[in-house]
């Protein structure tokens, strides 16, 4: 299919959509990581177990994750300009509902945490929205600095329990719908859809049908569901491994799994910036090469200092690089009127991917007191990923990957 030409367009519009497309996924982010960071006060305050606090901080991820389907291909329909203000202003309902009163019962809270799944469908948007913008040799660069928006979990990581302590516990809840209306106001005055993008003329189940088809939409899938499964299961557990692994006091977790996202973040546009210029597989490849070594030391508990503070900055500049490379994949292989379809279901892989990992982190440590086996089951899926990239998705392309998108 011919990639559709951006003409009449100046650079400096594509990078104001840029930055106006990475603010909002930043935002939505943030509001949707806003559990993550006070699950071990809420662990302590409503006397939940360990599974339980788990869940606490899956069911958003989960709900986001499955949310991008259907958002995806609305924005291949609707354009972001219409959707990223409304996916920012439905997220300020659970945030306030949360804030205010969803906080007092587990039941509350995962109701609250359903509907905050809403926040992370942001990036089902914000890819189509950044790849019609951009010409295909610099659309890996383009979605990797739109993809560094993950780093709203940072800013929750960082300003949450700070804002709870200066405050009450409605504070940094109240503060995020703030930004969210604030954002969606200026995305709506702001926001415009590239010229020339291609508008499908297909209902939504056919498009999506046609998607499923595609062995990009499944290879990518796979791929993005360790990669960026990884760092979402990694950014929202972290605090409470931390603190029960190596005893840190919740802020001091909470600041180390900020240092992991910023990493990781940093390294998402590194990993599209490298798959522009050299084949994407072998990105992906060196990278689910370092998350296995990466696991397989952390699976010893070695002391924080310095190996551990090692394994894990390591695995969250090779998940961020990963994920990057993962989209850039997609950007290069998938129809240009299928891209927000495509995005939708890859992105629920990789949300769907940092869904189970909390929960199997919990009941392994329920049941042995050690996260070893976690661990190790990380290094098995990261390898397995490995092989996947080298023995089939790398023989699907050319040298620099760009091959058109085949059918199943």
């Amino acid at each position: 299919m011919r990639t559709p030409q951006t003409p009449t367009v100046s650079g400096r519009q594509r990078v104001l959509m840029l930055a106006l497309a990475t603010i909002g996924f930043a935002v939505n982010f943030w509001a949707w990581a806003l559990l993550s960071p006070l699950a071990p006060r809420f662990k302590d305050a409503l006397h939940l177990t360990s599974f339980q606090q788990a869940l606490l901080v899956a069911v958003p991820v989960v709900v986001g994750s499955l949310g991008r389907i259907p958002v995806g291909a609305l924005t291949d329909r609707y354009g972001g300009r219409i959707m990223f203000p409304l996916v920012s202003l439905a997220t300020i309902v659970p945030v306030l509902y949360l804030g205010l009163a969803g906080h007092t019962s587990l039941a509350g809270l995962l109701i609250g945490g359903f509907f905050l799944g809403v926040g992370g469908t942001a990036f089902a948007v914000g890819v189509p929205f950044v790849n019609n913008w951009f010409p295909p040799e610099r659309r890996g660069m383009a979605v990797g600095v739109f993809g560094a928006g993950m780093g709203g979990t940072a800013i929750s990581a960082l300003s949450t329990v700070k804002l709870v302590n200066a405050g009450s516990t409605a504070t940094p809840f109240v503060v995020t719908s703030i930004v969210l209306a604030i954002y969606a106001a200026l995305a709506a005055l702001l926001l415009r859809d590239a010229p020339g993008r291609v508008v499908p003329a297909q209902p939504l189940a056919s498009r999506l049908a046609a998607t499923v088809r595609l062995r990009i939409t499944w290879q990518a899938a796979v791929l993005y569901a360790v990669a960026f499964g990884g760092y979402v299961a990694f950014s929202v557990y972290l605090p409470a491994y931390l603190k029960t692994a190596y005893g840190l006091a919740q802020a001091d977790a909470a600041n180390r799994m900020a240092g992991f996202v910023v990493l990781a973040v940093i390294m998402r546009p590194v990993g599209g910036w490298l798959s522009d210029r050299i084949p994407a597989t072998r990105v992906l490849a060196v990278s689910l090469a370092v998350v296995a070594a990466g696991a397989v030391l952390q699976a010893f508990t070695p002391a924080l200092a310095p190996l551990g503070t090692i394994a894990f900055l390591s695995m969250a500049a090779a998940l961020g690089a990963g994920s990057g490379a993962t989209f850039a994949l997609v950007a290069q292989r998938a129809p240009a009127n299928m891209v927000g379809s495509v995005t939708g279901v890859v992105g629920a892989a990789g949300g769907l991917g940092g869904f189970v990992p909390p929960l199997v982190m919990g009941v392994v440590y329920e049941q042995y007191g050690s996260y070893a086996a976690g661990l190790a089951a990380l290094t098995v899926v990261a390898l397995g990923a490995l092989l996947l990239t080298v023995a089939v998705v790398a023989r699907g392309t050319g040298a620099r990957g760009t091959r058109s998108a085949a059918h199943v």
